[in-house]
C-alpha cells in the first residue's frame, strides 16, 4: 500500500507523465482521518491509464512497491447490471444531454417543415397565377418587351 506520507499531490505528480489526469483521490479512514493506503487516479484517456498501469505497477514510491490496476466498480445488491449497480444520478448528465439533443432536433425539424411549407405555398401561388394568366414569363426575344423596358 501507499506510505502514510503519500498524498493526492504526490500521486498526481507520480502519474502525470502518462497523460492528462481527471481526478486523484485517497479515501480516508474515518477513525484515523488518514488515507487507507490506497488511492485512485482517473485519467481522461483509457490509453493513458493503460500506460500508467504498465509503467507504474511494481514501481516504488516512498519506499513502497505499488500495485497498479484498473479499479473495479462497486457492486451493490442487484448484480453487476442490476437496478442498483450504480446510483440513480449516475447517468443524469447523459440523460440531460440526450434531452437537449432531442429538443434541438425537434426544433430543427419544425424549422425545416415550416420552410418546406412556405416554399410549397409560394409554388402553388405561382402556379395558380400562371394558370389564370396573371403572370407572363418575359420573353427575351420579344421586341415589344424590349421596347417597353427602354
Amino acid at each position: 500500500g501507499l506510505d502514510e506520507n503519500v498524498n493526492e499531490a504526490v500521486l498526481h505528480a507520480a502519474f502525470i507523465p502518462f497523460g492528462d489526469i481527471k481526478d486523484v483521490t485517497t479515501p480516508l479512514d474515518q477513525a484515523t482521518q488518514k488515507h487507507r493506503s490506497f488511492g485512485f487516479v482517473t485519467f481522461l484517456d483509457k490509453d493513458d491509464a493503460a500506460a500508467a498501469m504498465d509503467n507504474m505497477n511494481n514501481a516504488e514510491l516512498y519506499g513502497r512497491v505499488l500495485t497498479v490496476n484498473y479499479a473495479q466498480p462497486i457492486r451493490i445488491k442487484g448484480g453487476e447490471q442490476g437496478w442498483a449497480s450504480q446510483p440513480i444520478w449516475a447517468d443524469a448528465d447523459t440523460w440531460f444531454e440526450r434531452q437537449q439533443q432531442e429538443e434541438e432536433m425537434q426544433r430543427l425539424q419544425a424549422e425545416q417543415q415550416a420552410i418546406s411549407r412556405k416554399a410549397e405555398e409560394e409554388e402553388r401561388k405561382k402556379l395558380t397565377q400562371e394558370r389564370e394568366g396573371e403572370v407572363e414569363e418575359p420573353d427575351e426575344n420579344d421586341p415589344m418587351a424590349k421596347a417597353e423596358a427602354e
